[in-house]
């Protein structure tokens, strides 16, 4: 009798800490799923850094864009440009660009600088030939329309990942494809719009559609990019914007004629010396 006592002891205690200890390595890992888990905000950062990551190292690029500005009417004007973009890779700045209108004639050769930074202020600059000077855009004027487009002037800067906080909303179809939807937040006090709403696509981070929303939170714009083209095997650019103003029944299209990268620019191609002499 205690000879079978004692054989079945230790199999029932056993019995009991391996169910202990299961419990105990269950309980282990959730706190360790809980503690990896990204929280919404966390989601959005991932998202946009890798997207940021995929376009690095393009060097530089030089475009032909035409414009197309178009009233509430369907009444549409058209202009032409040049728009050439020098890569910074320090990470605490953004990258440069110039803009150079070449038609209509009564704006041909207007320049517009930008060099984007992250939290302060972006420098921009406007070229007038009419007048033979520069001017300086105001820090508090960067949501003021650009040359008569719907786009704002701080939607010409760089977009770096750091002007802006992110946080996840939700996964869903956009489309053919399946994109990211995040929401993302001005970190520049000055900026136009309170957030932003983005639909990235999954699959190659590309951004396919953006919701403006004003200082009062209303929305005032949408902007929506297609025909992606790839180039160097690597990167993805779109070769048409639209973007339509909700408020005013204004829209902006810009198609993109052609796009060449690593062409060979340089900082001296970006001061206000290239400012005045563009043409």
């Amino acid at each position: 009798m205690s000879i079978k006592r004692m054989s079945r002891r230790p199999r029932r205690n056993s019995g009991i800490a391996r169910g202990l200890l299961a419990g105990l390595i269950g309980a282990l890992a959730l706190d360790a799923g809980a503690a990896v888990a990204e929280t919404p905000e966390e989601k959005g950062l991932a998202i946009a850094e890798e997207a940021d990551r995929r376009d690095l190292g393009f060097g530089d690029s030089a475009t032909v864009v035409k414009m197309v500005l178009s009233n509430r009417h369907g009444e549409t004007s058209t202009r032409e440009l040049r728009i050439n973009t020098l890569e910074v890779p320090d990470p605490s700045q953004g990258d440069k660009s110039l803009t150079v209108f070449d038609h209509p004639r009564d704006i041909k050769g207007t320049a517009f600088l930008s060099f984007t930074h992250i939290v302060e202020a972006d420098d921009q600059w406007l070229y007038l030939p009419a007048l033979k000077r520069v001017k300086r855009i105001s820090s508090s004027n960067k949501s003021g329309p650009f040359m008569g487009s719907e786009f704002a002037y701080e939607d010409l800067s760089s977009q770096e990942v750091s002007k802006y906080t992110y946080r996840w909303l939700r996964d869903e179809p956009c489309g053919d494809l399946q994109c990211f939807v995040i929401e993302q937040f001005p970190v520049y006090e000055h900026s136009g719009y309170t957030r932003q709403i983005l639909w990235m696509d999954q699959a190659e981070y590309r951004p396919i559609k953006i919701e403006f929303y004003d200082r009062k939170n209303d929305v005032l714009k949408t902007l929506t990019f297609s025909d992606y083209r790839h180039y160097l095997d690597k990167y993805w650019r779109a070769h048409k914007l639209f973007v339509e103003n909700h408020q005013t029944g204004k829209t902006t299209t810009l198609e993109f004629e052609s796009i060449e990268l690593q062409v060979g620019l340089n900082e001296r191609d970006f001061n206000s010396a290239a400012l005045k002499r563009a043409r």
